[in-house]
């Protein structure tokens, strides 16, 4: 058939056919269902935007100098799903005006573990112990995107795709001690981040101290979150393999040189589909969790799929795990270029009768002895709705950094998570917000090889008996 004959059958087959929805119902359909996509696509991005507004807005911290906590995280910070055994610092870059260095030291009196990345949380590289130096020290040079000049010897070139981004460096501690959490500080504050354009006689790195700041980086599924995502579209380039949310973008208002001005219909509409959004990426994370050990309820804290195709860069022929990313932003952050080798974690949010952690409830993890790591091993537990630590309890996690963590004869160490410690076991218990439900993530740092192999099995949580 000729094709304009099948445009004529086509117009006549459906005229006189009854719309379904009127031009309006579309149009806010439109928005909701688009919505909806770009909460799934754009978290990464606007869990970073959200950090990053926290230190300007809560701090005096600027981009190219260096963000730190004077003391092991506690419920102030709530980024997602951090680690409150180690000193952290966060440098964000901003290549705008041209490179970035950000010089760690060598592991000599002290030791980093770091991750660099860029706006959309992607890995440029490890640093430190585990990193691309090895703990030797080293000088990374973040580029900006289509940076053509020659790149000075001496430094580790890393070429990101986006203007923005930041480096989450963590000083190891030896303990939690007054004096080894000085000792951690005093090392960290070695880091330099200075512009390449000034390296040859860099300016002093400046130090903002975030202590006892309630730095609240968790997600906000409301009309904000497009607030976040529009900034980052005003800022940042569009990348290839994201150019078919341009024009998804724009019927929400986004769009690159424009003012985000949604009226308060369009706002409507966004609030449904960013709700929608979530009840989306929560039952997925909730029905997606993936077992590390057969039958086990500790899980893989990243979808193997999706590790690796963010080390590949996202640049993989046939996969872009959109989806698989948009559930891990939406309860963690940072990139880790090599997965396994300077950390590795394992998430739990059921008991092994696959029960929701409750808050009123007291459970218990018997942690084997040997366990397979060269630095360290902890226990966290986080608020299972915002993937944060849980807010106004003493503290978050029992380590193996511990000093007075009591060990069995056996060398297991019982680890209590509940409202209130039983009797005689305060060294070795976490609290919890008898109000709230809960997960746990065990960390392992510098893991060896009898965790992959599964020759060394951690137990699943259970309820203590009445």
């Amino acid at each position: 058939m000729h094709k304009f004959a099948l445009a004529a059958f086509l117009l006549c087959s459906t005229a006189g056919v009854a719309a379904s929805y009127t031009p309006e119902e579309l149009a806010s359909r439109t928005i909701e269902r688009r919505a909806v996509e770009a909460v799934i696509w754009g978290i990464p991005a606007v869990n970073y935007d959200l950090m990053l507004q926290e230190m300007l807005t809560k701090t005096e911290g600027k981009p190219n100098q260096v963000l730190y906590w004077s003391k092991p995280l506690d419920w102030h910070n709530q980024t997602l799903t951090p680690n409150p055994d180690a000193i952290y610092l966060m440098a964000f870059t901003d290549t705008k005006e041209g490179p970035v260095v950000i010089e760690v030291p060598p592991a000599e009196g002290g030791s980093l573990n770091g991750n660099i990345v860029n706006v959309w949380q992607m890995a440029l590289e490890d640093a430190g112990l585990s990193g691309a130096d090895q703990g030797k020290g080293g000088k990374y040079l973040v580029l900006p995107p289509g940076y053509k000049d020659q790149v000075p010897e001496g430094y580790i070139p890393l070429q990101s795709d986006t203007f923005g981004g930041y480096a989450l460096l963590r000083s190891n501690l030896a303990s939690h001690s007054d004096a080894d959490v000085t000792k951690s500080v005093a090392y960290a504050k070695q880091i330099k981040v200075y512009p390449l354009s000034q390296a040859a006689s860099p300016p002093e790195t400046v130090f903002t101290d975030a202590g006892g700041v309630v730095f609240d980086s968790t997600i906000k599924y409301d009309a904000s979150f497009f607030r976040s995502l529009d900034r980052v579209v005003q800022s940042e380039p569009w990348l290839a393999r994201d150019k078919a949310m341009i024009d998804q973008l724009k019927s929400l208002g986004i769009e690159k040189g424009e003012a985000f001005l949604p009226s308060a219909s369009v706002t409507t509409h966004l609030e449904a589909g960013v709700k929608e959004g979530q009840e989306w990426l929560e039952g997925r994370y909730e029905s997606g969790q993936i077992p590390f050990y057969d039958g086990s309820r500790w899980n893989f804290a990243g979808s193997p799929e999706l590790v690796k195709s963010a080390q590949a860069g996202y640049d993989e022929a046939e996969s872009y795990p959109v989806d698989l990313r948009g559930v891990a932003y939406s309860y963690a952050f940072v990139g880790l270029k090599r997965m396994g080798t300077g950390q590795f974690y394992l998430i739990s949010i059921k008991d092994k009768d696959g029960n929701s952690f409750d808050g009123g409830k007291t459970y218990e993890l018997n942690v084997p002895a040997d366990v397979p790591v060269q630095q360290y091993w902890s226990l966290t537990a986080y608020d299972r709705q915002t993937h944060a630590l849980i807010r106004n309890v003493d503290r978050a996690s029992r380590s193996s950094q511990i000093a007075d963590l009591e060990k069995n004869a056996d060398g297991t160490v019982s680890i209590f998570v509940g409202p209130k410690a039983p009797e005689g076991k305060e060294a070795n218990w976490i609290p919890t917000d008898p109000k709230r439900e809960f997960e746990l993530m065990f960390r392992l740092y510098a893991p060896t090889k009898a965790l992959f192999d599964k020759t060394w099995v951690l137990p699943d949580v259970g309820p203590v008996a009445k």
